[in-house]
């Protein structure tokens, strides 16, 4: 660990306590590339009503804006907590480079924010009670070849 990894994980503890104060979630992060901060975010999920609104989600939608890409490749993830199985998947299909956090899933747990279930099913430990049903498949199928057809389709 270098001496601003600490430095960048403060300012991810700021952007926490930030979200605290205007009433979200006790989470915040920040992201960084080539030594400076190209997003940050805190927990807004009560006050956006939006269940996606976690502290990275947030994060790394504004480093994508701030970048105007979506490929995040080279960035570093500083956040206040381990990331949710939502916020892993976020941060692997950015491409991020490496990832930094403070607490852990059980240190949330804890405290009431529990993923355990979410890892359960992932893990196919527990039984997914959202039943996944395939339909209407030809059909989107279709809409697949009619974007790949597209010249300005672009796969990420």
């Amino acid at each position: 660990m270098a001496p601003e990894d600490k430095k960048f994980m403060r300012l991810a503890l700021r952007e926490c306590e930030k979200g605290i104060r205007k009433g979200g979630g006790p989470f915040g992060c920040v992201i960084v590339k080539n030594g400076g901060v190209v997003g940050a975010g805190h927990n807004t999920v009560v006050n956006a009503h939006d269940c996606t609104a976690h502290a990275e989600v947030n994060a790394l939608r504004n480093a994508g804006k701030k970048l105007k890409t979506h490929d995040l490749t080279g960035c570093v993830v500083y956040t206040t907590t381990e990331p949710c199985p939502m916020c892993f998947t976020a941060i692997h299909w950015g491409r991020v480079k490496k990832v930094f956090y403070g607490c852990t899933r059980k240190d949330a747990s804890k405290i009431g924010f529990d993923d355990k279930h979410f890892y359960d099913i992932l893990e196919h430990k527990a039984r997914d009670e959202i039943a996944e049903q395939q339909i209407c498949r030809n059909e989107c199928v279709n809409l697949f070849k009619q974007w790949v057809k597209n010249p300005r389709h672009k796969t990420y």
